[in-house]
């Protein structure tokens, strides 16, 4: 049975590090679901997620970034933007930041591009 007395958080660089090491085989030879490797593979991602979240946050990309990622991506121009926004000056002032994304922009992206309609929720500026 495992020793769950044994897992606490990580408390440094040193033992994330080791933890890193640790759960590395588990990616190139997956335990069977329900064994104690199976319990340990999750525990040790589990403190991993835990440690990065608090010491390497990654911020939230804004709808803008997203949408400008999603075109690197996928090749798409400014007239590819413009055929789904359906304006040219719409789309120019979003991509320029002058304009939020609306409702309406989200849905019609989402659809069109398959873009998950909560990466183009970002938080209103003041």
């Amino acid at each position: 049975m495992l020793n769950l007395k044994d897992f606490r958080t990580l408390r440094s660089e040193e033992e994330y590090k080791a933890a890193l090491a640790e759960v590395r085989p588990y990616f190139e030879n997956e335990p069977d679901e329900g064994s104690d490797a199976a319990a340990h593979f999750d525990a040790l991602v589990l403190l991993i997620e835990q440690y990065e979240a608090k010491h390497y946050p990654i911020a939230a990309a804004s709808p803008i970034e997203v949408i400008k990622s999603v075109m690197a991506a996928n090749n798409y121009t400014r007239a590819d933007l413009i055929g789904v926004i359906g304006s040219k000056a719409r789309a120019a002032d979003l991509l320029n930041g002058k304009r939020e994304i609306n409702l309406d922009q989200i849905r019609k992206l989402s659809r069109e591009w398959n873009i998950p309609a909560g990466s183009l929720i970002g938080e209103i500026s003041a």
